[in-house]
């Protein structure tokens, strides 16, 4: 089996699309203080700071769903609802609230469809049925923004667990680089550049 890779271009207008209609918008000091908050957490072995048990597993379904384990880890494997519960403890109760908020939302839309309570307990034909009903809400662009950077970001953040993301994009996580950098420069050499 072939393994695809995504491009960097192809994979950076995914961020850029991801944002959409997000309530949450990450700049780099943003998360560099997630990153030193998730870290101490896990670091003194805490629970989360931010998000209730409750709301945590229900993120972790919902998450695990925009980027499901396949071949390759998901955003379970990932940890991203740590990189979540970072996030959303910076200051960020209005957001938190809308999450919250969209999360009963969709808890009373399984009750109502499936009549189960909560939606980890649904199976994946139902979850995914209930995602695209939502899949054009505030709610849900914040929470695949937050899959997204959760799962590619540097596991210092709270995300990136062992850096499966990274192996999902077949990026290398090296401290420093030798020629060629990559399939572009690969006739770097050749061309005496």
């Amino acid at each position: 089996m072939q393994k695809e890779l995504l491009s960097r271009r192809a994979f950076f207008n995914s961020l850029k699309d991801a944002t959409g209609k997000s309530v949450i918008l990450l700049s780099m000091p943003a998360l560099l203080h997630a990153c030193r908050e998730s870290r101490q957490a896990r670091l003194a072995g805490e629970d989360f700071q931010t998000i209730t048990e409750e709301e945590a597993i229900e993120f972790d379904a919902i998450t695990a769903r925009i980027i499901p384990t396949t071949e390759t880890a998901g955003a379970r494997e990932a940890g991203v609802v740590f990189f979540m519960d970072a996030v959303l403890g910076d200051s960020r109760e209005e957001q938190h609230a809308i999450l919250k908020d969209g999360l009963r939302e969709l808890q009373s839309a399984a009750v109502q469809e499936f009549d189960v309570a909560y939606f980890h307990l649904l199976d994946a034909r139902q979850q995914d049925q209930l995602i695209e009903s939502i899949s054009d809400t505030s709610f849900f662009f914040t929470l695949r923004y937050l899959t997204i950077a959760g799962m590619f970001s540097l596991p210092e953040y709270g995300g990136n667990r062992d850096f499966v993301g990274y192996d999902v994009i077949g990026y290398q996580n090296r401290g420093a680089w030798t020629q060629p950098y990559s399939f572009y420069d690969a006739d770097f050499t050749e061309r005496g550049e």
